[in-house]
């Protein structure tokens, strides 16, 4: 079984940006959450449009651990949101298929995988794609494993290191740019 990568070149996650964008306003938000707030598919899926309306937070409970989590909306989705849940009812799922259905994680791993296959990207894609993605470039720009550890509720920094793809490559080369 090969493991579900993050996508670690701003060029190729623009390009699945592109093609999501092309597709519809709903697929680029779907794939804007997921790599901006580093949530699971399920949070992802279960949010209602009363749930980011005007709110400066996401606050859920989280489908795998039951934790509670609270966290910002950034610059990047607060106007997506705005836009998005105009003349939606508060109660209504924030993701819904063409049938007003609560979008399920079968149809999201498709969109995803779509997406990416159509970006020309090659690595194995799944819905964990973008929650790896979030990881992989929160930990580039901060550097700090302790804090996406926590985000992520994982009970070591090993697994939240191996999590986002730092592995034997980016160890290696750590090595050789390492010179006193």
């Amino acid at each position: 079984m090969t493991t579900v990568e993050p996508i670690r070149s701003i060029n190729d996650f623009r390009k699945v940006e592109e093609v999501l964008k092309e597709q519809s306003d709903r697929n680029l938000l779907l794939f804007t959450i997921g790599t901006n707030c580093g949530l699971r598919i399920s949070d992802i899926l279960k949010l209602n449009v009363g749930d980011v309306r005007n709110k400066s937070h996401i606050q859920i409970i989280e489908k795998k651990t039951g934790k509670f989590k609270k966290f910002p909306i950034n610059s990047k989705l607060k106007p997506m949101f705005q836009e998005y849940t105009k003349g939606k009812r508060s109660d209504e799922p924030l993701f819904t298929t063409i049938f007003e259905n609560r979008l399920e994680r079968v149809a999201a791993y498709y969109i995803i995988n779509d997406a990416c296959k159509k970006a020309g990207l090659e690595e194995r894609v799944e819905t964990y794609t973008m929650r790896k993605t979030f990881g992989y470039h929160h930990y580039k720009k901060n550097k700090d494993v302790a804090i996406l550890q926590k985000i992520f509720n994982h009970p070591a920094p090993q697994i939240t290191l191996r999590y986002i793809g730092i592995g034997q490559d980016q160890i290696n080369k750590s090595y050789q740019n390492f010179i006193l």
